[in-house]
C-alpha cells in the first residue's frame, strides 16, 4: 500500500512539473490595436544556432500553431515587407537534472539479518533516505513580435517545458498549438481572453 502510495505522488509530482511555464514582456508605449499584418522573419534575420534552423519539420509545425493562434486574434499573415508586426520565433534545448529524496518506512524499526534495534542504531537519522537523480531534456520556445518600422522588440513570449517524444504527428502538432496558444494568451497586451 504505501509502495502504491508512493508512486502514486511520485506520477502527481511529475506531471505538475511538466506544465508550462510562461513568461511575457511588452514595450507599453506601443499601440497594439494599430497592428493588424504579420509576417514572418526571413532566413537572414534568424539566428544562425537555432534549434529550429536544424529541424524544419518541428519549426512548420510550430509556425502552423502560431498562424493559427494570431488568425483567431484577428492578425492576417502577409509576405509583405510592410507588415504591423515581424514574428521571429527561436527555440533552444538544455539538459536538465532532477533530484528526489524520499524517506525511507523506517528501516531502523525492522531487523536485519544478524542485528536487532536497540539503544543504538548508527543508520537511523539523516541517512534514512533515498535518493533518485533523474535527467531530462527542458525545451524554450521564444516567440518574439518586432515592429519593423523601428525594428524595435515590442512584445515577448517564452515558454519553458519539458521535451517529450510523440510518435504521432496530429498529436504532436495538438501540443504545439496548446503550447503557442498558451503563449499567446496575453497578446494583445491588456486584452480580455
Amino acid at each position: 500500500m504505501k509502495r502504491y502510495l508512493f508512486s502514486l505522488l511520485l506520477v502527481a509530482f511529475l506531471a505538475g512539473c511538466s506544465s508550462l511555464d510562461v513568461k511575457t514582456d511588452f514595450d507599453p508605449h506601443y499601440d497594439f490595436s494599430a497592428a493588424s499584418s504579420y509576417r514572418w522573419a526571413s532566413e537572414s534575420e534568424l539566428h544562425p544556432n537555432d534549434v529550429l534552423k536544424s529541424n524544419t519539420l518541428v519549426k512548420k509545425r510550430l509556425m502552423a500553431s502560431v498562424d493559427k493562434a494570431m488568425a483567431a486574434k484577428g492578425l492576417v499573415k502577409t509576405a509583405d515587407a510592410d507588415a504591423d508586426l515581424v514574428i521571429v520565433m527561436h527555440a533552444g534545448v538544455k539538459e536538465k537534472m532532477q533530484v528526489h529524496e524520499v524517506p525511507n518506512p523506517q528501516p531502523h524499526l525492522y531487523p536485519r539479518r544478524g542485528y536487532y534495534p536497540g539503544w543504538y542504531d548508527p543508520w537511523w537519522g539523516i541517512h534514512d533516505t533515498t535518493t533518485h537523480v533523474s535527467y531530462y531534456d527542458e525545451g524554450t520556445l521564444v516567440i518574439d513580435l518586432v515592429a519593423p518600422a523601428k525594428k524595435e522588440l515590442v512584445w515577448r513570449g517564452v515558454g519553458v517545458k519539458p521535451v517529450k517524444s510523440y510518435k504521432d504527428q496530429s498529436k504532436q502538432q495538438e501540443a504545439f498549438d496548446k503550447i503557442v496558444a498558451e503563449i499567446l494568451a496575453d497578446y494583445p497586451p491588456g486584452a480580455q481572453p
